[in-house]
């Protein structure tokens, strides 16, 4: 077992070298046959990734830098669906934005009561259009286009409901008992059936390259817009004063 541990000052929210480094890391550990199973997880119990960086996004002044930012979460979304080891994702808080995609990008989902939900890119004025694919492949379009257009958190038992986790304990204590037991059995199992298991369960998203590509483009593009532009001052301006 090999545990994937993630952190950030700003809510464990994800700039473009921690995207970068993530996915590093899975293509680094999918080339090594000691490893079964991958736990993904994210310092400290409140939140477990808040998504794109802010101050990131602030910062893009073309499309360019647009779509290579979120090409970041692209590139680690292919590594994760990609990787012949199940990662098991240990969600211990609240998940914002692209962090829902991260969570949809594991194989198996245990969280914490804590970990409620939601999809805030339409009030930035963008849209999760990188997540979409990951995202709607787990909970089905029908709760994606409730958790886009609705913006309000969603509690663990909604997301339970809809597919996004596989199980939600009572606190961290139980949560990590949990997932102690699924990985010291998973570490035992044939890798060469993991890996022709994995391959089985993402055989729907071989053409997933190409799309998330042209869905950060597009993301790229509407972060410029003069909506969000107009978001990203008001904020600016709620933060000097």
């Amino acid at each position: 077992m090999c545990k994937i541990l993630f952190q950030h000052s700003k809510s464990n929210s994800l700039p473009l070298s921690l995207l970068n480094e993530l996915t590093r890391e899975f293509n680094l550990i999918s080339e090594n046959p000691s490893i079964n199973v991958i736990v993904l997880t994210s310092i400290g119990e409140n939140t477990f990734c808040a998504g794109a960086s802010f101050e990131e996004l602030l910062a893009i002044e073309n499309i360019e830098d647009g779509k290579k930012f979120f090409m970041g979460f692209a590139n680690l979304i292919n590594a994760m669906r990609k990787c012949p080891k199940f990662i098991i994702g240990r969600v211990q808080g609240k998940v914002v934005g692209g962090g829902v995609g991260l969570v949809a990008a594991c194989d198996y989902v245990l969280a914490s009561e804590e970990a409620s939900i939601k999809l805030s890119e339409l009030a930035l004025g963008i849209g999760p259009f990188v997540i979409q694919p990951v995202v709607e492949r787990r909970i089905g379009k029908a709760a994606f286009q409730s958790l886009t257009i609705n913006s309000e958190w969603r509690n663990p038992e909604w997301a339970l409901q809809k597919g996004l986790y596989d199980k939600v304990l009572r606190n961290v204590e139980q949560l990590d008992l949990e997932i102690k037991t699924l990985t010291d059995r998973l570490s035992s199992s044939n890798p060469d059936a993991i890996k022709e298991l994995k391959r089985t369960f993402w055989n729907d998203a071989l053409e997933w390259d190409k799309l998330l590509e042209t869905n950060a483009e597009i993301s790229g593009r509407l972060v410029l817009t003069g909506h969000t532009k107009s978001f990203i001052d008001k904020f600016k301006n709620n933060v000097k004063g």
